[in-house]
């Protein structure tokens, strides 16, 4: 079998990834040089912890099994079962985190509330004042901006994989067969259009109506920290933008305790993951009405600045990058994915949202199985 693979990000190549790995060839086209949208512009966490439970949570742990072993195939990825904390600072956020220890599915997010001393245990570099934090031990991490490049690398290992840059998809011209801006047309078995939040051109002819957002962050990456932050970290905001965090205590704390007017007008939390090299990627904003802003707004990056060093009871390390970034989301927020045949042979996969890079490797089996690969 022969698989035409649109989009050179995660979920495209982990699309790729399932295709060879059961014995199928692989053509991977990409209109950039390189990928460069969200699957490179994120935290590159793993992230169980807040995911909606059911089928959310069933493909977050299902992901998170896969990212595993297939890091330790490719080492390049970088990933590591680092967990994360959501250190608390007052009464209402940690009912919160209560509320979440109550949940019928907690042990299998890995859910613990320890204390702030128990929390320094795990994560020394955390000296800074809180109460409390929320534990998961089943979040981990990988590194999003090399992360494609190593699965390449693997895939290229088989002699059944080419990935072809540069080059735009423009029409369908049969079953399983596109023809790109070059001219050539590529023809397969089955072709997936994994163009993340491009969602114009040739995605737009087919499906005009497409049930699916764009949203805009701000993030940013520090200089080393100069010591190992061993888990990922969140704040409290957090509880409000997941799903898994719903519950009269949380109705409670948006009642009773305001979010900084920074946050709340850019609709922020704080996520911060180290990076192999020491520094810190940290973020997060949400803007969703088009068009979107080109530049990027310095409040943001202020109040996240504060947060942190809260947390870590230390000046934040010089800023060395800051960017945006823009991901697709399907507007019921409740899939975790649009997967959609357009076309005779052809299927279109998109918007899992911030769900992208945890949820990719168990989307792209879903795919697989379903598609009968």
């Amino acid at each position: 079998m022969r698989v035409i693979v649109v989009g050179g990000g995660v979920v495209g190549t982990m699309h790729a990834w399932q295709a060879v790995q059961r014995g199928h060839e692989v053509v991977q086209i990409e209109r950039e040089a390189e990928a460069r949208g969200a699957s490179l512009r994120n935290f590159g966490q793993i992230w169980v912890s807040g995911r909606a439970g059911g089928e959310e949570l069933d493909t977050a742990l299902r992901a998170r099994e896969l990212w595993e072993r297939i890091g330790a195939e490719v080492p390049g990825l970088g990933f590591r079962a680092n967990g994360s904390l959501t250190p608390v600072r007052t009464d209402r956020e940690y009912a919160v985190a209560e509320a979440a220890l109550a949940r019928p599915d907690a042990a299998a997010r890995g859910y613990k509330l320890v204390t702030a001393e128990e929390a320094r245990q795990i994560n020394p570099a955390l000296r800074g004042a809180f109460e409390a934090a929320l534990w998961c031990e089943r979040d981990a991490a990988v590194e999003p901006r090399t992360a494609q490049l190593h699965l390449r690398e693997a895939l290229r290992a088989t002699g059944r994989y080419r990935f072809l840059p540069g080059r735009e998809v423009r029409e369908v011209t049969g079953p399983g067969s596109v023809r790109d801006d070059h001219g050539d047309v590529h023809r397969g078995d089955a072709v997936v259009l994994a163009t993340g939040a491009w969602l114009s051109g040739l995605v737009r002819e087919l499906v005009p109506d497409l049930p699916v957002r764009r949203v805009r962050l701000q993030m940013m990456q520090t200089a080393p920290l100069g010591e190992r932050l061993t888990t990922s970290v969140a704040d409290a905001d957090s509880f409000r933008y997941y799903p898994a965090y719903k519950s009269p205590a949380l109705d409670a704390l948006n009642a009773g305790q305001d979010q900084a007017p920074v946050a709340a007008a850019h609709k922020m939390q704080l996520l911060m993951v180290q990076r192999q090299d020491g520094g810190l990627t940290i973020g997060d904003t949400h803007e969703y009405e088009h068009p979107f802003a080109f530049d990027t707004l310095e409040d943001p990056y202020e109040h996240l600045t504060g947060v942190v060093e809260g947390f870590l009871g230390r000046p934040l390390p010089r800023i060395q990058r800051r960017w945006a970034g823009v991901y697709a989301q399907c507007t019921d927020t409740t899939r975790v994915v649009h997967r959609q045949q357009v076309a005779d042979g052809v299927w279109l996969v998109t918007g899992p949202g911030g769900r992208g890079m945890t949820c990719s490797p168990a989307i792209a089996e879903t795919t697989a199985n379903e598609l009968g690969w």
